[in-house]
């Protein structure tokens, strides 16, 4: 019997959507407000999604107490209040795109849920604008 739990957090992050090879009006142009030089924070919403089979001797799909100390030390403590471009090392040479956020954060995750559960990553940059993602290429 296949299962999916889920878990809530959040975060406060800064950044800015720009490519540095590009001129200031391209970058203006394709990014728009979000390419404010000064940066621009949201309130990130998480939702972390894990599939898996039942096990019948504890009842969970993941010990949802395991997932909650993972997201706040690998997520968390990572972006909490942090300038994406600046204090982020995955973002050095990325843009921190809500996308490219999400598949961050689905990496850095990957590794600590086991290889027989699915992960999805949800990714809430506003209360209207989200993207998810389940590892798929």
């Amino acid at each position: 019997m296949k299962l999916r739990v889920s878990r809530k957090a959040h975060f406060n992050s800064a950044h800015r959507l720009f490519r540095k090879e590009w001129s200031d009006e391209k970058n203006q142009r394709i990014f728009g407000k979000c390419n404010n030089p000064n940066y621009h924070g949201h309130n990130y919403e998480l939702i972390v999604h894990v599939t898996g089979e039942l096990d019948l001797e504890t009842g969970f799909v993941m010990d949802l107490k395991e997932l909650s100390d993972l997201i706040k030390r690998e997520i968390e403590e990572t972006f909490d209040h942090k300038n994406l471009n600046l204090d982020v090392p995955e973002f050095a040479d990325l843009i921190p795109s809500a996308e490219n956020i999400a598949v961050v954060i689905w990496q850095k995750l990957r590794p600590f849920i086991p290889q027989d559960k699915a992960l999805e990553v949800e990714l809430y940059e506003t209360a209207r604008n989200f993207v998810s993602y389940k590892g798929e290429n």
